[in-house]
């Protein structure tokens, strides 16, 4: 039984922050940079090097080296690092998809959960003050706050795991500043919410695929899921017995 301290008031209703951990942090910021080629092709990454530039300990780097290993997006080095490995504009397409299936997924569980959605509209809400304020320089960790809350609240701890290393935070690429993504941003967040509001599992998905896919011109659904489901109709059946399939993702 816990005992309150004196003057201290009992709160209920409260739900535990979830923050992302270093090596998810690390792991985001180097995947950014190399899927915006940054850093580019056959350069030697150190962790000491990354260490001290992302202002973090070895360890989460090491960690995070590990994650991109797995991706395919370096190579380690015994005891020397890693090199970071070229990446075509098909691997960049394949991952933004990848993300927009499963965030979409999660976006439409939330619905059929019917979670509870004071969270997220808290984090839009403070999404509105950032850009009122124009310290658009916060609004980084406002958008991993609203993607991760969505994550969180389709119940499937599996599928959260699995977005959460694909995390490569902003997705506009360098075609807009810092205000114009913000501002973008906002936006397709405030059509997500009013789908999910609406308890609409199909919008929800779709806004949540166009959101994503926006930087690939040719693909992106406008929200629309009369266009989206053209297209899954149009796709060659076949059964699948995939884990991904059977959690009601695109085969």
């Amino acid at each position: 039984m816990q005992w309150l301290q004196k003057g201290e008031s009992k709160m209920t209703g409260l739900k535990p922050i979830v923050m992302p951990s270093a090596k998810q942090k690390v792991a985001a910021e180097l995947r950014k940079a190399i899927l915006s080629r940054k850093m580019k092709e056959g350069e030697v990454l150190s962790l000491e090097s990354i260490a001290k530039q992302l202002n973090v300990s070895i360890t989460p780097v090491r960690e995070a080296f590990q994650i991109l290993n797995r991706d395919g997006l370096i190579k380690l080095r015994q005891n020397k690092g890693a090199i970071v490995l070229g990446v075509t504009d098909k691997y960049i397409r394949d991952h933004y998809q990848l993300r927009a299936i499963l965030e979409s997924s999660c976006a439409r569980l939330a619905c059929e959960n019917e979670a509870d959605l004071a969270d997220l509209r808290a984090i839009q809400e403070d999404a509105q003050r950032i850009i009122e304020g124009k310290t658009y320089y916060q609004y980084a960790d406002n958008n991993r706050a609203f993607h991760s809350e969505i994550w969180h609240m389709s119940g499937n701890e599996k599928m959260e795991h699995m977005v959460s290393e694909l995390w490569n935070g902003l997705s506009m690429g360098n075609m807009v500043t810092e205000e114009d993504y913000a501002r973008i941003s906002h936006k397709e967040h405030a059509a997500i919410l009013s789908a999910m509001e609406a308890r609409d599992e199909d919008e929800a998905y779709a806004a949540m695929y166009a959101h994503i896919m926006r930087r690939f011109p040719s693909r992106n659904m406008a929200g629309s899921w009369t266009q989206l489901q053209q297209e899954m109709v149009s796709a060659p059946k076949k059964k699948c017995t995939h884990i991904l399939c059977e959690a009601g993702m695109i085969c």
